[in-house]
């Protein structure tokens, strides 16, 4: 069956413009944090309480089998606006520090209707070519990680408030183009019962381990790379001596490029299969982890900020195509179910991950820090490679 053309533009938009709720507290947060007087430590809760919302929305949007049994398109509405209302909430002057973590982990909850559905609509249109379908479907979402720093370049401009107001409009936005212009795909399966066993023993099947396996090691590195990318170009402008360097707009582009590496996997995977395609993203990412220190250490400026580009393709090309295989070996009448488990257990990992390097700063030196990244990739090519 022909897609109409429109169709996957208006999913990439709609994720693009919904998902941007995520960010938008990290974009603003300094500013956040000073004009409501919540001190610095509120800095991590706030953005840990977005994580929380997701992984437990997307545990129970999993349980609960939603977007099987209902309209995808529909439960991507109904999440943008209500995402996009608890998004303006931290814009209400009478915030509070409890309030602000209320309004932030309600956002991310949310967004469990958003980020898994967007993907389950997608692979409701596209049986062939999913792999290049996703990889614009996530390289949306990178330019949505990537767009803080960018505002952060740019937060002189403009009031913090006006960033809350735009991303709620443009989530609003998302919603209605989605649900107006991408109806049921023709590929949608719909279950017909509620079954609250169906996201832990979809996991039975081998072919899907392997995929959602493959993903949880790519997620063990994604998330902390990402978050600390300001931190090491920091760290290589002292060690270099370099205190004029521009952190965050070099940060900006470091996780931009990955969304072009999305596309570019997906192209790739048509010629070269996904799980070979997504199996070399894995160990290059997992070697830039290993050799991280050397570059820290010797490399002139220029040459690492090549290597950080570098490291932003690889550490997310692969990403689209697990999702893939995830949706290839999942059962059809579940498909949403399976990518929205998957999606809970990855971001979870994530918060892991994320906790690991200030309790290793106690123990090592700063540039070695990330080589303990490696363990994700090198868990997901075991998982990958093992015979079924």
């Amino acid at each position: 069956m022909k897609v109409p053309k429109h169709i996957l533009p208006i999913i990439v938009v709609a994720q693009f413009f919904c998902t941007s709720l995520w960010f938008a507290g990290n974009g603003v947060l300094i500013s956040l944090i000073g004009h409501f007087n919540l001190g610095e430590n509120s800095f991590g809760n706030i953005t840990a309480a977005v994580q929380l919302g997701f992984i437990i929305g997307t545990l129970l949007f999993a349980m609960l089998t939603l977007t099987d049994r209902y309209s995808p398109s529909k439960v991507f509405l109904w999440c943008a606006v209500l995402g996009a209302i608890f998004n303006l909430g931290i814009v209400w002057e009478g915030n509070g520090w409890t309030s602000i973590l209320l309004f932030r982990f309600f956002t991310g909850f949310f967004l469990a209707g958003i980020y898994p559905v967007g993907m389950k609509i997608a692979a409701d249109y596209f049986d062939k070519g999913l792999g290049k379908s996703l990889g614009y479907l996530v390289g949306a979402l990178v330019l949505g990680t990537a767009l803080p720093h960018l505002l952060k370049w740019l937060s002189a401009v403009f009031p913090w408030q006006y960033v809350i107001y735009a991303t709620s409009a443009l989530a609003i936005l998302g919603g209605l183009l989605m649900v107006f212009l991408v109806p049921n795909g023709p590929y949608r399966k719909q279950s017909q019962q509620l079954n609250f066993t169906a996201c832990f023993s979809v996991f039975k099947k081998k072919d899907f381990r392997a995929a959602a396996f493959g993903y949880f090691g790519h997620m063990w590195e994604l998330y902390t790379f990402w978050a600390f990318v300001p931190f090491l170009l920091g760290l290589h402008a002292e060690l270099q001596g370099n205190y004029a360097f521009r952190v965050s707009f070099w940060s900006f582009w470091v996780i931009a490029v990955g969304g072009m590496a999305c596309v570019l996997g997906g192209y790739i995977s048509e010629s070269s299969g996904i799980k070979r395609t997504a199996a070399t993203a894995l160990f290059l990412s997992g070697i830039c982890c290993l050799v991280s220190p050397l570059l820290l250490l010797y490399a002139a400026t220029p040459v690492f900020i090549v290597f950080l580009l570098f490291w932003g393709m690889v550490v997310i090309a692969d990403s689209p195509l697990f999702s893939t295989l995830v949706a290839q070996n999942a059962p059809i009448e579940i498909k949403g179910t399976a990518l929205t488990i998957v999606n809970s257990i990855g971001f979870a990992i994530t918060i892991v991950s994320l906790q690991v390097i200030p309790l290793l700063q106690k123990l090592i030196t700063n540039e070695y820090l990330f080589m303990f990244l490696a363990l994700g990739p090198l868990f997901g090519l075991i998982a990958l490679r093992k015979k079924h």
